[in-house]
């Protein structure tokens, strides 16, 4: 019986652990808006490849600084950067990705 409730009770531990944590994809809202973002200089990238500027991210307890980096580019589309956007005294965070829409 004990360690029937040793599991139970280290099932529900985890369970609020990745409760804790936006899962991919998810909105992230958060009550304090970003700090200014840092300037970064933009280096000069190799053909086939884009800058993905820095940004500040949401960590589930402060804001974090991602740095800028490049990645290969695709075919018919643009990077849109990471950004936040106020919502009714809340922010929530619009992921970087990619456009394919011409």
């Amino acid at each position: 019986m004990n360690v029937r409730k040793s599991l139970v009770a280290m099932c529900i531990a985890a369970g609020s652990v990745a409760a804790s944590l936006p899962a991919f994809g998810a909105d992230v809202y958060v009550r304090i808006g970003p700090p200014a973002p840092r300037y970064e200089p933009v280096p000069v990238v190799a053909r086939g490849y884009v800058w993905v500027p820095g940004y500040w991210d949401w960590n589930g307890h402060r804001y974090h600084w991602v740095k800028g980096h490049r990645v290969r580019a695709t075919r018919n589309g643009h990077w849109v950067p990471h950004r936040w956007v106020e919502d009714h005294g809340r922010w929530r965070a619009e992921r970087g990705h990619w456009d394919h829409r011409r």
